[in-house]
């Protein structure tokens, strides 16, 4: 709260009480209260129940959020056809991180035919509003050519995007795209730059590349103690390159 102590005991009173008049963006809150568990026991089913509430009224974050709920098997059993149902219903309404998981069904073929061309287009629909996980997987899909020509500059372009945002994924793909020069001059020390601020956010590849540099003496000074200080948090994050470099 502003101004004072955050309570959620005492939020959640208020916000029972509006959702007993049936205000949707309460119900929601009270999903969420019960989703990550603030105040409150955590508790799956509670929030799934407050969300579906909100969702009868057309409340698109509540859409979204029980999206989540069946993508990742939360309370229910996992169901990716039922996921796609209720991202669908938020996406339409516009919502960026619906579009973004829709994407990923398609991108992935989760419960669905894999198709580029479709996640394309959702993740384009997500990025033009900013969502910094399209922005990175439309990098993915132009560093990768996944229905798409093959772009090294379209790919930066996007990673630049998301990792203004502090996304750590892009921040690391660009730390690849200028220590292998793909699409720019290889360049050693841009890659570091990158990679050290996804190591920052706790991106265990940036952290076993930084290792591997460090080692090797690549765009630093050889310094086998802080290659072996990088590598050894990798390998805390269970990164097998990183272990295997330390055996």
């Amino acid at each position: 709260g502003e101004g004072v102590k955050q309570d959620y005991v005492k939020s959640r009173e208020w916000y029972l009480k509006a959702a007993a008049q049936g205000h949707a963006n309460s119900e929601h809150t009270l999903g969420y209260i019960y989703y990550r568990g603030l105040g409150v026991k955590q508790d799956y089913v509670k929030a799934q129940e407050w969300f579906l509430k909100a969702a009868a009224q057309g409340h698109d974050n509540s859409e979204c959020m029980l999206g989540d709920i069946y993508y990742r098997g939360l309370g229910v059993k996992q169901d990716y056809v039922k996921a796609q149902e209720w991202f669908l219903k938020s996406a339409a309404q516009g919502h960026a991180d619906s579009e973004s998981m829709l994407g990923n069904i398609y991108w992935r073929g989760l419960g669905v035919k894999q198709d580029y061309v479709k996640a394309l287009e959702l993740f384009l629909k997500a990025a033009a509003q900013g969502h910094p996980g399209s922005q990175c997987n439309l990098g993915f899909m132009y560093h990768n050519g996944e229905g798409v020509k093959q772009d090294y500059v379209k790919a930066r372009e996007w990673f630049l995007k998301s990792a203004a945002q502090g996304r750590a994924d892009s921040e690391s793909m660009l730390g690849n795209i200028y220590y292998h020069g793909h699409g720019v001059k290889k360049d050693y020390i841009k890659a570091r730059e990158w990679y050290l601020k996804a190591a920052a956010q706790g991106h265990a590849d940036s952290q076993d590349s930084l290792g591997c540099m460090y080692h090797n003496g690549q765009g630093v000074k050889q310094d086998l103690i802080k290659a072996r200080e990088f590598l050894l948090k990798a390998a805390a994050q269970g990164h097998v390159q990183a272990q295997n470099r330390l055996a």
